[in-house]
């Protein structure tokens, strides 16, 4: 992160694990974002102690409500980050909210599996149609055409337990439905880069690896 420099960033799902580490990381940089902005379900809950002490120390952290199921749920938080930024624009979207769940093939159900699809991959899907955009500040000193998270960009937090050609650890665990939304995740991210390369917004996908 020490190359990155963006004045705004929302990180989903950053009350614990992987999104937690991101806020951490982003407010330890050097030159920190101007405003990080941290969502989950519920921020006043006791799984959002750390999130919540975080933002007492650091007044460009704004903890933000946000269901990524919930259309109505991202159309509030995308005003509450608006009126934040003052028409700024957001410039790095980090869709890392996600849940799992131990099924294998004899075990998944309809409902475990519209659920994990919908958080995984519809979440995504809708946050991002609320796009970043580029920050005319960092435009300015940061020339040229080429796709940055500096500039706009959307990270999607996939796994290699997705991947169709090398289905990671199968024979430790199936997890059918991660699999099967986090595959889906990455075509997602696929149409995101083709139809968004027009507005200049980087999309990608990553695999951050076994983490706690």
């Amino acid at each position: 992160m020490a190359e990155l420099r963006v004045c705004s960033v929302l990180v989903t799902g950053a009350n614990r694990g992987i999104g937690l580490g991101f806020v951490r990381n982003l407010l330890a940089m050097p030159d920190p974002p101007k405003w990080v902005f941290a969502t989950c379900r519920d921020p006043k809950g006791q799984r959002a102690q750390e999130l919540q002490n975080l933002a007492s120390k650091h007044p460009n952290l704004v903890i933000v409500p946000l269901d990524v199921t919930d259309p109505a749920s991202i159309k509030v938080a995308a005003a509450r980050v608006e009126e934040q930024l003052k028409g700024s624009g957001l410039n790095l979207l980090i869709n890392n909210a996600g849940i799992g769940k131990l099924n294998t093939l004899e075990t998944e159900t309809l409902e475990d599996m519209t659920r994990i699809y919908t958080t995984n991959t519809v979440g995504p899907l809708l946050v991002g149609q609320v796009r970043p955009s580029h920050d005319t500040e960092l435009q300015q000193s940061s020339p040229g055409s080429a796709l940055s998270c500096s500039k706009a960009a959307i990270v999607n937090i996939s796994s290699s337990a997705g991947s169709i050609a090398s289905p990671f650890v199968w024979e430790l665990m199936q997890v059918v439905s991660y699999r099967c939304s986090k595959a889906a995740l990455n075509m997602l991210t696929k149409c995101q880069s083709l139809g968004y390369r027009e507005h200049g917004i980087l999309c990608v996908a990553l695999h951050p690896g076994g983490v706690q």
